[in-house]
């Protein structure tokens, strides 16, 4: 029986689908995926996550029998690094450990720096073009030690190395429409510095709400307080929560809204790289006052293509961004220090 071009085609894709290279298979299949019509994958952009746990090969087949318009593919441990990252235009790392109660973020940098090290160097290797969305914490120093693994490889270019602190402001966002009492999809909270503790300022002065509001010096106080803690209610609850099904209790931190952070952060590069107009985020980049800061950002083609000024700032803001300068000038050069020894 002789089938159509078109035919072929589908059947390929479906066999590439089936059998996907990277886990070994294709010797094994009939069809193969250089004879599908996307080469494994519709026209658009390669991004690629570096997930946190050991993901099994039957999870990431079962991700991939989604009817989205994404092609997903699994790749396993470091000698499949270089496949997994040859042409991608955006990578994600969440990878490493969460907090979990009773850690501090320099427990989290002594097991997640190292981390960060090695996969930074699969993509300075193998996609050096690559938007990078840093997530593991704590980002403070980890972006720093990205940095300085990109520099010592010669593809530094602080445009594209993005630190993800949009939990920050997902959570700005939420609480200030709790206090308002809006939808926080109506609210935009800009959240500069860094991505923990009192580094988190929420400039609270410049909300975008309609109608505009203001907020009184205890309301200011809350609101910033409960931002900065927001991870630590997270842990503190999740230890005290021991008959919650273990789903969480003792477990870590926020994993849930940080996926979802992290997934709203991404769009918004995708989206830059597509040439949207008028995508504006916060991030934690190298092109600021200090050497890196958590500041506005327009998006675009390359990245962080415009940074804006903080604006004008209260009283409250400009005594919390001198404790946050002080703060993030230290974790800035544990990074730097950690790959220069």
């Amino acid at each position: 029986m002789e089938f159509s071009s078109e035919a072929n085609h589908r059947i390929a894709r479906i066999s590439a689908h089936l059998c996907p290279p990277n886990l070994q298979m294709e010797e094994n299949c009939g069809l193969r995926q250089a004879n599908c019509r996307g080469k494994g994958g519709a026209p658009g952009f390669k991004s690629f996550t570096f997930m946190m746990l050991s993901t099994p090969p039957g999870v990431t087949a079962d991700i991939s029998h989604m009817d989205t318009g994404a092609v997903v593919r699994g790749f396993l441990g470091q000698p499949q690094l270089e496949s997994a990252l040859t042409g991608m235009d955006l990578v994600i790392i969440p990878a490493g450990v969460p907090r979990k109660p009773g850690m501090t973020r320099d427990d989290l940098f002594k097991i997640n720096a190292g981390i960060v090290r090695t996969l930074c160097e699969g993509i300075a290797k193998s996609c050096p073009n690559a938007i990078v969305n840093l997530i593991s914490n704590p980002v403070n120093s980890t972006v720093p030690i990205a940095a300085e693994v990109f520099k010592k490889a010669g593809t530094y270019d602080p445009k594209r190395l993005l630190g993800v602190t949009m939990l920050d402001v997902v959570r700005a966002n939420t609480f200030v429409a709790e206090v308002l009492g809006l939808d926080p999809r109506e609210v935009d909270v800009p959240v500069v510095g860094g991505h923990s503790g009192v580094t988190i300022l929420p400039l609270l002065s410049q909300v975008l709400v309609k109608p505009p509001c203001s907020f009184t010096a205890q309301e200011n106080e809350y609101l910033t307080h409960r931002i900065q803690n927001g991870g630590t209610e997270v842990v503190e609850l999740s230890k005290e929560c021991l008959c919650h099904l273990q789903a969480k209790a003792g477990a870590g931190s926020a994993t849930l809204s940080m996926a979802y952070a992290a997934v709203k952060f991404a769009d918004a590069c995708l989206r830059g790289l597509r040439g949207d107009a008028g995508v504006v985020e916060c991030s934690f980049v190298g092109i600021s006052e200090l050497p890196f800061f958590a500041s506005k950002v327009r998006l675009g083609r390359t990245g962080a293509e415009e940074v804006f000024q903080l604006g004008p700032l209260n009283e409250y803001e400009r005594i919390g961004l001198e404790k946050a300068k002080t703060e993030l000038a230290g974790s800035i050069q544990k990074g730097i220090s950690f790959i220069k020894k």
